[in-house]
């Protein structure tokens, strides 16, 4: 694993600011240029070196971000993707153009051969990016598994997964910090899968409390303040874990925690989800589930040229996760 000082050679600033920024330290005043240099570090470093292999020419390749690209800093998960085929395509030597939401619309002015689309799209914006190219793949989202290429994690069964091991464990009151979001031109409500799951299983095993649920936006703001209010409303009676629905959530779950004097995890288990960069560095490190955004971002290319080379049948591939332990549980 990458240090703090390793991160901060890499981003040219000092090891205190790399901490600052990775803690998402809302006292620091940085431009989000720097804030950028130091996410990108991080995960950069993380990734194993690759001998390149160069692939005939066939053009350009585009990304295209549901997130813009100040958006993108807040939600690491995606950036992750987003150089997960950077890295690849620079291992095919492959030209890759960036399309952020607020500049979609800057495609015509390249010569695209095939799309790699991140995030969560509407069916107007799904319409649009099929309008420019048959070669194209989506990554976190499945809109039509019967024509359209798609790299998802399931991230229901890995709620499940952190659900036995709540339980395992001995835990009976458990909590969800989640978020809700709609596709960005705001005519698509975008169901949350681990909170579908989150309800189903705990409903199945009779342990549900709809009173542990708190949703909000996928922010360290959110987290922190939706954690505060719990921490309000339950007093001593506060649950013994909680599962964030993101690690940037997370984050802010337990900057709260700290503030209120509640020991992590002796007296609260906390959960989070990606195993984004910043989980590694944060106090308690965070339990969280690894999802392999590197490697969705490296299938997505390999896929997406197999389109450009003629494959007519569409693939849904999932990549499976895996429960990383770390100090925030026991």
């Amino acid at each position: 694993m990458a240090t703090i000082k390793d991160i901060a050679k890499e981003a040219g600033v000092s090891i205190a600011t790399v901490s600052r920024v990775l803690n998402y330290d809302s006292t620091l005043s940085v431009s989000d240029e720097t804030k950028k240099r130091i996410f990108e570090a991080a995960e950069k470093l993380d990734y194993k070196k690759k001998t390149s292999i160069r692939k005939p020419d066939i053009g350009k390749i585009a990304i295209f971000q549901w997130h813009t690209e100040k958006e993108e800093l807040e939600d690491l998960y995606y950036m992750s993707i987003r150089l997960g085929v950077e890295n690849r395509s620079r291992h095919y030597g492959i030209e890759i153009v960036t399309f952020y939401q607020d500049s979609f619309d800057k495609w015509k002015d390249e010569d695209i051969k095939g799309i790699i689309a991140i995030g969560e799209f509407s069916l107007e914006q799904i319409n649009q990016l099929t309008s420019i190219t048959d070669n194209i793949v989506f990554v976190d989202c499945s809109p039509d598994q019967d024509h359209l290429d798609s790299i998802v994690a399931d991230l229901g069964r890995a709620t499940v997964r952190v659900l036995d091991y709540f339980i395992d464990k001995g835990h009976r009151e458990i909590g969800f910090i989640g978020g809700r979001e709609m596709a960005e031109d705001q005519t698509t409500s975008i169901e949350d899968s681990r909170e579908a799951a989150f309800k189903r299983y705990l409903a199945e095993k009779e342990l549900l409390n709809d009173r542990y649920i708190y949703t909000g936006k996928f922010l360290v703001d959110h987290g922190y303040s939706l954690m505060k209010m719990a921490i309000k409303e339950h007093g001593n009676k506060l649950p013994t874990a909680f599962l964030a629905a993101n690690d940037t959530l997370a984050v802010g779950v337990l900057r709260a925690l700290l503030e209120e004097g509640i020991a992590v995890p002796d007296r609260v288990n906390v959960i989070g989800m990606n195993d984004i960069s910043v989980s590694k560095y944060v106090f308690p490190t965070l339990t969280t589930v690894k999802v392999h955004t590197e490697l969705m971002g490296e299938t997505a290319v390999d896929t997406v040229l197999e389109r450009i080379e003629g494959r007519k049948i569409a693939k849904k591939i999932n990549i499976a996760t895996e429960l990383v332990i770390r100090n925030s549980s026991f």
